[in-house]
């Protein structure tokens, strides 16, 4: 986390404690569990990284595959002419439609090193509007509110806009390099941070691991748990005949067996319930 939050990488090995400067862009990938994505799942349960590590990405982009007629040609295109030199003749591509590789690092480097945009006041004032504009789609007609931004998404609209300047070589960021960047982060996080109990984006998956809508069914079934407790004789009980009250008061939002255990795991750290073996007490 400390690469990626302060740009700087500690050491301490053989005696030597130093901290050197990590100022440089990452970019990482990573195979769901079981090599399978369930789209019932958020990111972060399918990736089981800390949340606090995807958190630090700017874009997070999903690469499902699904089948498609044009895109799985175009692969198998692109695969065969891996081995098949001839086919990039035959596509109508030429030799000098592809950039070098040195010609690649230098203009990148020269972006770097000789390029620093200023944001323009126009671009300033989109960066803003796109900002509270994406705070208020959290606000839905029922009332209830989610986070679907945060100040860090606002400093990737900064990082990419300047980004996309740096590439025109531009001396400024320019309002069409802001619509850019926010179509990129729209879609990053209508991919990485849709909740898929509600299919509404909410950053509390990305920044917690855990979205509002769980969070909020969890509160209610704590409430429930500890009413089933507090009429139970002792105020103690079974998990297996707690569960059997919940599915009769609860009926179609009953929980499952994990859904529940979660909850009384969380009461139990909390300091709010004892369990012992199979048998659960209000504390």
């Amino acid at each position: 986390h400390e690469a990626m939050e302060q740009q700087t990488v500690s050491l301490a090995k053989a005696g030597i404690i130093c901290t050197l400067n990590a100022r440089t862009s990452v970019l990482a990938s990573a195979n769901p569990a079981g090599s399978r994505y369930n789209p019932n799942q958020s990111v972060v349960e399918n990736l089981r990284l800390p949340s606090t590590l995807l958190s630090r990405f700017d874009l997070i982009f999903l690469i499902l595959d699904k089948a498609d007629l044009a895109a799985d040609r175009q692969l198998a295109r692109h695969l065969v002419s891996l081995h098949n030199p001839s086919s990039d003749n035959d596509s109508g591509r030429g030799a000098s439609d592809i950039i070098s590789l040195d010609m690649l690092r230098a203009y990148i480097l020269y972006a770097q090193q000789m390029c620093k945009p200023a944001i323009s006041d126009d671009a300033a004032e989109a960066l803003v509007n796109y900002y509270v504009e994406m705070r208020r789609m959290g606000t839905s007609a029922a009332g209830t509110k989610v986070i679907t931004s945060t100040p860090r998404q606002l400093e990737s609209l900064v990082r990419l806009s300047e980004a996309l300047a740096k590439m025109k070589l531009s001396k400024t960021v320019e309002v069409a390099d802001v619509d850019e960047a926010a179509r990129l982060v729209k879609v990053a996080l209508q991919q990485s941070a849709t909740d898929p109990r509600t299919g509404t984006i909410d950053m509390d998956l990305i920044q917690t691991g855990v979205s509002s809508s769980l969070r909020q069914l969890r509160h209610k079934l704590e409430q429930e748990v500890r009413g089933c407790l507090a009429k139970a004789a002792g105020r103690t009980m079974t998990s297996s005949d707690l569960l059997r009250d919940l599915k009769e008061s609860l009926q179609s939002q009953a929980p499952s067996t994990n859904e529940l255990w979660e909850v009384l795991q969380q009461m139990s750290d909390g300091g709010r319930l004892n369990i012992r073996g199979d048998k659960l007490a209000l504390a």
